[in-house]
């Protein structure tokens, strides 16, 4: 089976929802492909439709009109469950809240994806962790519960689990919003380091200029539109 060039083909993708009896159309046309190996940034303002991007190329809503593949896979012909195992094992998901379960351990919390139908013997599932959780400045937390950690530290705790099975697109909503320049800096590292070993697409929605200005291409999103791509990457971020 060949692979397919393009992590994400979206053309006119459109997502509607309905607020006090109208009708808001939060993406209205959006054309956008990112091949396998790109870092791409998404930004906008507040409400341009960034999440619901994310929201749709991260299998997590199905409820869109237009032609989407992600992975080469169209999302809309996968039965529930097929869906859920899809989204598990082939896209890493950073949440903006963490997303984190308060009463697993830190390094339980990491080790989650691998509980649904991974094909990863036990042991390299907590080797994985525990050094993904190292690398993240978190060796020795791996026995403590999120709720004992800062926010910053809990972005990092979510990073970490979304590279656990190392996915082939990693989706990100600020994931270095909690986090200080010197971590943001030491998680794009680790980011763009998962890209070149593994391939892995990147988009990440930021708000921060500095973290659109290492992306290869910037995506400006307004009112659920796509203004610009390619654009100057400070000019794109503002």
């Amino acid at each position: 089976m060949t692979t397919p060039a393009l992590a994400i083909d979206a053309q006119q993708l459109v997502r509607t929802f309905a607020v006090e009896g109208r009708e808001i159309r939060a993406l209205d046309g959006v054309d956008l492909q990112v091949k396998r190996g790109e870092f791409v940034a998404v930004v906008g303002r507040s409400g341009a439709g960034k999440s619901t991007l994310l929201n749709l190329i991260g299998a997590l809503d199905r409820g869109y009109t237009g032609h989407l593949q992600v992975l080469g896979q169209s999302l809309r012909d996968l039965p529930d469950r097929a869906l859920s195992q899809f989204r598990n094992q082939q896209i890493g998901f950073v949440f903006q809240a963490f997303n984190l379960l308060p009463g697993l351990s830190v390094g339980e919390n990491v080790m989650l994806p691998a509980s649904f139908g991974a094909k990863l013997d036990p042991s390299e599932v907590r080797r994985r962790a525990e050094n993904l959780l190292k690398e993240l400045g978190l060796g020795d937390r791996f026995g403590q519960l999120p709720s004992q950690m800062s926010g910053g530290e809990r972005q990092r705790v979510a990073i970490a689990r979304a590279l656990l099975l190392a996915p082939p697109l990693l989706v990100c909503d600020e994931p270095t919003g909690s986090l200080d320049g010197l971590t943001t800096q030491q998680i794009l590292g680790i980011l763009k380091d998962t890209r070149d070993r593994h391939g892995t697409a990147l988009v990440i929605v930021t708000h921060d200029p500095a973290v659109a200005a290492t992306a290869d291409r910037t995506v400006v999103l307004d009112r659920g539109r796509i203004l610009k791509q390619d654009v100057d990457l400070q000019a794109g971020a503002a």
